[in-house]
């Protein structure tokens, strides 16, 4: 189940919960028979199993089972030194099939669990969400290490927990109707997301080489969205969020992906394709951004970090982007 982007609800029978900045996962517990080994899968149905041992195999894996055969909902978070959520800092886990223990150890996870699908072979995606939600406190998961199962507000103003989330660096807030069934695969008024940062994601049509320090490696990347009559739109460029080893990253993956022409179904500024390389725009990316220009193009835009949890089918243009 997705979320609508907008203000939050006003008005009785909402929950609150905080938005966390990491990647959405379905983990099975106690799937096979007589319970068996956790699973992990993307919002786009990518194993994640072998990428995050620490909560799919040993004790915690054991723990999470706790004895039952469960379909949970959540987000895989890494903290910074500080304990807020840093995407940046998970990008260095989301690529990783194998960890090495010192990737582990430098970068742990942690399952935060926000909802309960299946319960011992009973579908629980018609129950409204206190019912869920009571289920799943029911189950005890915060005693699990590396899993955590994050407030929900019911008596507390929109408004206020988004000044909460601002003051400890978070990315905002969800609210979640109290009454309403689990959608599966659909974006539902029933959530609706507020974030305190604008983001987009988004489609990588080429790049430009880049000068000084990073000569023969990549100066800014040329982004895009698709409309929606399925058009390729030009967003701009991002050339600032990078960290050497993302840039290098990048580059090994653009490379294969050259093509001879702009993949664009509009025109690009001259002044962006001067020295441009273009790719087929398969790969996912997510920037943040203060605004849009008139022509809806991001300004202020620095890079967040690729999202091999989304199909490129699915990056549209959002927000004021889609006006």
């Amino acid at each position: 189940m997705l979320a609508t982007a907008g203000r939050p609800p006003n008005g009785p029978g909402w929950a609150l919960e905080f938005k966390w900045d990491g990647i959405r996962a379905l983990a099975t517990a106690g799937a096979a028979a007589g319970g068996g080994p956790v699973r992990l899968v993307s919002r786009n149905g990518n194993e994640l199993t072998d990428g995050y041992p620490e909560l799919t195999t040993g004790p915690a894996a054991e723990a999470l089972a706790h004895g039952r055969r469960v379909l949970l909902d959540g987000e895989l978070v890494a903290h910074d030194a500080s304990g807020r959520p840093d995407f940046g800092l998970l990008q260095q886990r989301m690529h990783l099939r194998h960890p090495s223990p010192e990737v582990l150890a430098r970068v742990p996870v942690v399952f935060y669990v926000f909802d309960l699908l299946h319960l011992d072979g009973r579908s629980l995606l018609a129950e409204s969400y206190d019912v869920r939600r009571a289920q799943l406190a029911a189950l005890g998961l915060d005693a699990v290490a590396g899993v955590a199962m994050p407030p929900h507000y019911t008596d507390m103003s929109a408004a206020a927990l988004l000044e909460v989330a601002r003051e400890h660096g978070l990315e905002g807030v969800v609210s979640k109707r109290r009454s309403s069934r689990y959608e599966a695969g659909r974006r539902s008024p029933a959530w609706v997301k507020t974030a305190l940062l604008t983001t987009q994601e988004v489609l990588i049509g080429g790049w430009t080489p880049g000068q000084g320090r990073r000569t023969r490696s990549i100066g800014a990347l040329l982004l895009g969205a698709r409309d929606g009559d399925g058009r390729l739109r030009y967003l701009g460029h991002v050339g600032t969020g990078f960290t050497a080893a993302m840039l290098s990253d990048l580059l090994a993956r653009l490379e294969p992906l050259a093509q001879r022409g702009s993949a664009f179904d509009e025109p690009v500024p001259t002044a962006d394709t001067r020295h441009a390389r273009w790719v087929r725009p398969v790969l996912v990316g997510e920037v943040v951004y203060r605004t849009l220009t008139h022509d809806r193009r991001l300004r202020h835009a620095a890079w967040r970090g690729l999202r091999p949890d989304r199909d490129p089918g699915e990056v549209t243009l959002s927000g004021d982007a889609a006006g």
